[in-house]
């Protein structure tokens, strides 16, 4: 146990973000900042879904604590959606809402694992996993699985990973930086492998509406006996700022997630519950309907200006620019890019990439997307 001035080992050992000083360069630059390195959207959340179309005098409670589980009536809703879409019968019970999926994915980690276990998580992943599970006193496994390999191949490198000590499989998809989607062999195979060796499986889904190239599959419907699902209307219906996701797990997990959340986040915002009610009530698949297709297109042809595949899902770009930098340093063509008003994130901060970048191609109006990597394109043509 670190004692004063010392700072506990997991917490030194999580990069701190690389963001900032970029943010600053870019700012001071006199230029139109353009914030790719941002995972959000520019459209606001659907209309009557938004924080002023809730009024204190027509919601009862709307500035008081809502339940440390969520509001009855959305973790109903919520239950019914999952039903149907897992092919799994949930009951509001096996429901917690959560601030945002990352109060989601804290709530698991501290619940199923103690400190030394071990998670695998396969590379590229989400930022903020990997300081999650340190955070939890776990210990993140990175195994690489951007090459082009088979199904039976990846799943081999995810196994060749695992010790005594493992106590969970991590599985972004649609991932979050590639805009891949795992298929239906390799989620068997995972599947296979983790009831082989008595493993939890965490399926962070929260990019599950924005799949182009092919469906998305659940991983609940495969192993609804240790698959934890944890999604998030922040990427669904454009309501980041509102910070409400929801986990969804075996009976009886819940109420052990419950004793996380509550010593955490202790209960998710009210307004943002009943944002999410309202959007769950219609307006917020006919949003998704709309944006869907918008951000296929937008996708599609940034990955053509920038000479890779369109992405399959998600919201981003992570592209490889060692062969137009001549393998050079990428900070310093990063400085180069806030210096111009772009900001992108550095591939290091999505595993083992010291030259990928990853491009959020929704964070601004298609426009100005196109403005913006007019001008990436530019730069590295300048290299």
């Amino acid at each position: 146990m670190p004692r004063h001035p010392e700072i506990a080992p997991a917490v030194v050992a999580t990069p701190a973000s690389p963001f900032s000083r970029l943010a600053r360069r870019a700012a001071e630059s006199g230029c139109r900042v353009h914030p790719l390195h941002i995972g959000d959207t520019w459209h606001d959340a659907p209309a009557g879904c938004r924080m002023e179309d809730l009024h204190g005098a027509a919601i009862d409670g709307l500035h008081r604590y809502a339940p440390v589980e969520g509001l009855p009536s959305l973790l109903s809703a919520l239950a019914a959606r999952l039903t149907a879409r897992h092919g799994v019968s949930t009951a509001p019970e096996d429901v917690l809402v959560t601030a945002g999926a990352t109060g989601g994915l804290g709530a698991v980690l501290g619940a199923l694992t103690v400190p030394g276990d071990e998670v695998v998580v396969p590379a590229p992943y989400w930022p903020l996993v990997v300081g999650i599970i340190r955070g939890a006193h776990a210990v993140p496994v990175v195994v690489d699985t951007l090459a082009p390999v088979d199904p039976v191949s990846s799943v081999a490198r995810l196994e060749a990973a695992l010790t005594a000590r493992t106590a969970a499989v991590y599985v972004n998809t649609p991932n979050n930086p590639t805009g891949a989607i795992w298929g239906e062999t390799t989620l068997d195979a995972i599947v296979a492998l983790a009831r082989r060796r008595d493993l939890w499986i965490l399926a962070d889904e929260c990019y599950e509406d924005y799949a182009y190239a092919a469906p998305h599959v659940s991983l609940r419907a495969r192993a609804p006996e240790r698959v934890v699902s944890i999604h998030s209307f922040s990427k669904a219906f454009g309501m980041a700022g509102n910070r409400c996701g929801y986990v969804v797990g075996p009976p009886g997990l819940a109420a052990e997630l419950r004793k996380i959340s509550l010593h955490t986040f202790y209960s998710t915002p009210t307004a943002a519950q009943h944002a999410a009610l309202r959007a769950l009530d219609g307006p917020g698949d006919a949003f998704v309907a709309a944006r869907r297709s918008e951000y296929a297109a937008i996708g599609a042809e940034v990955a053509s200006v920038l000479g890779v595949a369109a992405p399959e899902a998600g919201t981003f770009l992570f592209v490889d620019l060692a062969p137009r930098l001549g393998h050079r340093p990428l900070w310093p063509f990063l400085e180069r890019c806030a210096d111009a008003g772009l900001l992108l994130a550095p591939g290091t901060s999505f595993g083992p990439y010291p030259e990928h970048v990853r491009l959020c191609f929704t964070a601004e109006p298609p426009e100005a997307v196109r403005a913006a990597v007019a001008r990436l394109d530019d730069l590295l043509r300048s290299v």
